[in-house]
């Protein structure tokens, strides 16, 4: 019962779907007194189940492999929505050895039960190898209990990422909307995304982390909207008075996004990732750490891709020549840690 009750207080109060599923898994392994668990999703496209965790010294192996509904104990599981227990694995005919095979687990004996919500099945818990003894009755009312209790959370799971990525789909087709009255930066919003978001890693950011930076790095030149089309378009250098009216937009960005409550934590980069680091930048002439980190990621990220982006005055520069220019300014213009990261993660790939 103190099990259950954790693995509750846990559903009711935490948003990383994997963290619920590993932990439901340490639950069933725990409340039946197993050897390994697994938690077998299925694959809203394909139909398939594949594991989406599996516990127990080789359950990454497990997530290569794939199975149509009915195969395997767990397809059955999948196909028919009843609970299961199987005393003699490895003689049942509906025993499916290439997950034995793949981990190199010998799986004794098991135990499964569907993941339903209003009647619909999402997938399939199951652990392996009791302990002492097999599987009983008492243990399966137990079991399915747990079941019952991780299948809501995989389905918030769902509307949650499902939200999520609507939100980000979003901000990137209005911004990809506002690239069309330049063509000359289509593209940039995605190509500056992606180099954040290899920054990010390089620097071992968290998922939260990571999910700030992805929405900063979106949303950075969104006050371009407020920027006319005889400055954005211009096909020559800008003059004095062109370039700080473009010069705004990080100002303009800022407003708009501060009437978003649920954009609060994106503001300071959009305002701040035209700053630089010896304190020259603008708006305000922030200098150092004192530049928010995804301004300071987003400034090389975005001076890169500027770089190496074909303009009506001048041509791109190789990527090996932008490199070579991002560490001659390491240090002024740009987080030395930023660019030794952005160096490091692209001389990787």
């Amino acid at each position: 019962m103190n099990t259950l009750m954790e693995l509750a207080t846990l559903i009711n109060t935490s948003l990383d779907p994997k963290e619920i599923r590993t932990r439901a898994i340490e639950a069933g392994i725990t409340l039946m007194d197993a050897e390994a668990g697994s938690l077998l999703l299925i694959d809203r496209v394909t139909n398939e189940l594949y594991f989406e965790v599996a516990l127990g010294e080789k359950g990454e192996l497990l997530k290569e492999v794939r199975m149509t509904l009915g195969e395997g104990f767990a397809g059955w599981v999948a196909r028919t929505g009843e609970p299961l227990i199987v005393d003699d694995v490895q003689n049942d005919p509906r025993f499916y050895r290439k997950a034995d095979e793949k981990s190199r687990f010998v799986t004794r004996n098991l135990i499964a039960a569907p993941l339903r919500v209003k009647g619909k099945t999402l997938g399939v818990l199951e652990v392996m190898n009791k302990h002492n003894g097999a599987f009983t009755a008492e243990d399966m009312e137990l079991f399915v209990s747990l079941a019952n209790q991780v299948a809501p959370a995989v389905e918030n799971a769902y509307l949650y990422e499902d939200l999520r990525e609507t939100f980000f789909g979003t901000a990137l087709a209005l911004t990809e909307a506002l690239e069309k009255r330049d063509s000359y930066t289509g593209g940039h919003t995605r190509r500056v995304r992606d180099y954040c978001m290899t920054i990010g890693v390089g620097m071992g950011l968290t998922k939260d982390e990571m999910d700030n930076l992805l929405l900063s790095a979106i949303l950075h030149d969104i006050g371009k909207i407020g920027v006319r089309d005889s400055i954005l378009g211009k096909e020559a250098p800008l003059s004095r008075d062109e370039a700080a009216v473009m010069g705004s937009h990080a100002r303009i960005g800022a407003d708009i996004l501060r009437h978003v409550r649920t954009l609060k934590n994106v503001v300071p980069a959009v305002l701040s990732h035209h700053e630089k680091f010896d304190g020259s930048g603008y708006p305000a002439r922030l200098r150092g750490d004192d530049i928010p980190l995804n301004a300071r990621i987003i400034s090389v990220a975005d001076t890169f891709d500027a770089m190496t982006t074909d303009r009506p005055y001048r041509k791109a520069l190789s990527k090996e020549s932008a490199m070579a220019e991002l560490r001659r300014c390491s240090g002024t213009q740009f987080d030395p840690t930023v660019v030794e990261a952005f160096v490091a993660a692209s001389a990787a790939e």
